[in-house]
């Protein structure tokens, strides 16, 4: 049990390092985008949702558990570059 647990917590932060790398692209993007409303985009949510959710089902993972997860990760993506579109435009 204990190599199971030392694999999970290495896959763990490897995905807490993959995160971060997905958050200086939302950085990127608030720099980019000239306008407030351009960070909140439906169809590109939906697009990546639906691309986590076949993924998963390719692999054999549970693609309602992972679409669910991908919703967060969006939502979340999207009020950190939301935070950061704003802080840019005040400073």
């Amino acid at each position: 049990m204990g190599e199971v647990r030392a694999g999970v917590d290495r896959l763990d932060l490897a995905l807490v390092e993959l995160l971060a790398e997905r958050f200086r692209y939302m950085a990127a993007a608030a720099r980019i985008k000239p306008e407030r409303g351009q960070v909140r985009d439906e169809p590109r949510k939906a697009e990546v949702i639906a691309q986590a959710e076949a993924r998963a089902r390719e692999l054999g993972l549970p693609a309602g558990i992972v679409a669910a997860m991908w919703d967060l990760l969006v939502e979340g993506s999207i009020a950190y570059e939301m935070e950061r579109f704003d802080a840019l435009r005040q400073a």
